[in-house]
């Protein structure tokens, strides 16, 4: 995902009024002289599922800024993250439109797209004073927006998320690997329907293949639909999904089902392929 688009999934408006209430120090509106005396601003939007890589180029896009300058913003943001997330920040920069103007700074931005998140995300309501209870929330909401970012990438349409989500919660449980592409394309660094056998045996513990359990971070940045799936699947004993066709994705409890499926989307790419 090159452009920023919009989407109906997790896209939440962000309006002065609201910037100002949050953080006040980052987005304060400032009059530029333009010769008409009037206020300069633009708008940064941060698609769901934007990896944090590419919201840092946005970042740099958006502030005229040059490459690099917010991933080095970083060292010096002191951004409030989950302790789960070590620093990393990817999960925690919450897909929306975002008002920017002269005075915005990158690590200003970064801290109230996160601020954002833990408001999404009811971050904070551990239920309890002491660092142990902090703990133990802070690890759970990282494995809900763990998981919240993989059903954001796996997922082919919004209805799908619970299904997806209820596919990752019952893997965990048995004990099987996750085996997502999606997580293979972030080890990766890209975005491709096509995962071979070989992209499978990739040295890195974002290989659900590889490596059971949960990757060690989000591998993309969910929205709220995502988010209440991660949260609350859908009942089932899905195993198993792929998507045959636009709009048809198949969910199944056994292997023998998926292969059939499976089978049928290839048949269904090669033979769009031929008429390509």
């Amino acid at each position: 995902m090159s452009r920023p688009r919009l989407t109906r999934r997790g896209r939440i408006a962000l309006t002065a009024t609201a910037v100002l209430a949050l953080a006040t120090a980052v987005l304060v509106p400032v009059l530029t002289p333009d010769g008409g005396g009037d206020e300069r601003r633009t708008t940064l939007v941060v698609p769901e599922g934007r990896r944090a890589g590419q919201i840092y180029r946005s970042v740099d896009e958006a502030l005229r800024l040059p490459a690099g300058t917010t991933v080095k913003a970083l060292a010096t943001a002191k951004l409030p993250l989950p302790k789960g997330a070590d620093g990393n920040p990817e999960g925690y920069l919450f897909p929306a439109t975002y008002p920017v103007d002269a005075s915005t700074t990158p690590a200003g931005l970064l801290a109230y797209m996160v601020s954002t998140a833990h408001q999404r995300f009811g971050a904070g309501q551990h239920g309890g004073s002491s660092a142990t209870a902090k703990d133990t929330a802070d690890a759970a909401l990282h494995r809900t927006v763990t998981i919240a970012s993989i059903v954001q990438a796996e997922a082919a349409t919004a209805a799908d998320m619970g299904k997806v989500a209820r596919v990752v919660h019952n893997r965990l449980a048995l004990g099987m690997p996750l085996q997502m592409d999606s997580t293979v394309n972030y080890a990766l660094n890209r975005s491709t329907l096509d995962t071979s056998h070989h992209d499978t045996k990739t040295d890195s513990p974002y290989n659900t293949y590889a490596h059971k359990g949960l990757p060690p971070t989000p591998i993309g940045n969910p929205g709220d639909e995502a988010m209440n799936a991660a949260r609350d699947p859908a009942p089932g004993d899905w195993l198993y999904f792929v998507t045959v066709r636009p709009g048809d994705t198949r969910f199944t409890a056994t292997y023998a089902e998926q292969r059939e499926n499976v089978a049928e989307f290839n048949r269904n790419r090669a033979a769009a392929t031929d008429q390509g």
